[in-house]
């Protein structure tokens, strides 16, 4: 029987991130496992440039930390975590998720243009081939979770 202690869920905060929340809460209750969210935040240096990058607020990790402890969970967990991190996208959920020893990331997924995939990849194509862990990607809403059966398992096995 898979064994799950400690699910990642990277988010951007956007509507397929909370179609993907949605199912690592579900697994976190089911589990009874710890829940990460985390959320990546650019460097200033690839968002504005070298020269506007001195002028970064300080605030900007405070703000992401903020909207991060607003996000409401769609199902109740008892064991969950928020963390901002900055850095490119991919390597910081790799990260994370080695430091924290996830035994599934949970992230969204959006549909990009054939153009879009050439030339940046998707984040989370680029997690799916780097992790060390199982990737379930979540593009659509789900429908109604139910909590997992403990009992039926238990008679089947």
């Amino acid at each position: 029987m898979l064994h799950i202690q400690t699910i990642l869920h990277p988010t951007d905060l956007s509507e397929q991130s909370r179609h993907a929340l949605h199912a690592a809460c579900a697994m976190a209750r089911d589990y009874q496992a710890r829940l990460v969210i985390v959320y990546v935040a650019l460097p200033p240096i690839m968002l504005y440039g070298a020269e506007l990058a001195a002028g970064y607020p300080e605030t900007f990790s405070e703000k992401a930390q903020a909207q991060l402890q607003r996000l409401e969970l769609p199902i109740e967990v008892h064991d969950v975590e928020r963390r901002v991190v900055e850095g490119d996208p991919a390597d910081a959920i790799l990260d994370v998720a080695k430091d924290i020893a996830a035994n599934v990331i949970v992230m969204g997924t959006r549909a990009r243009s054939l153009l879009g995939r050439i030339f940046a990849g998707s984040v989370a194509d680029k997690v799916v081939r780097r992790a060390k862990c199982p990737v379930l990607t979540v593009s659509q809403p789900i429908a109604d979770i139910a909590p997992r059966d403990q009992d039926h398992y238990a008679r089947a096995g």
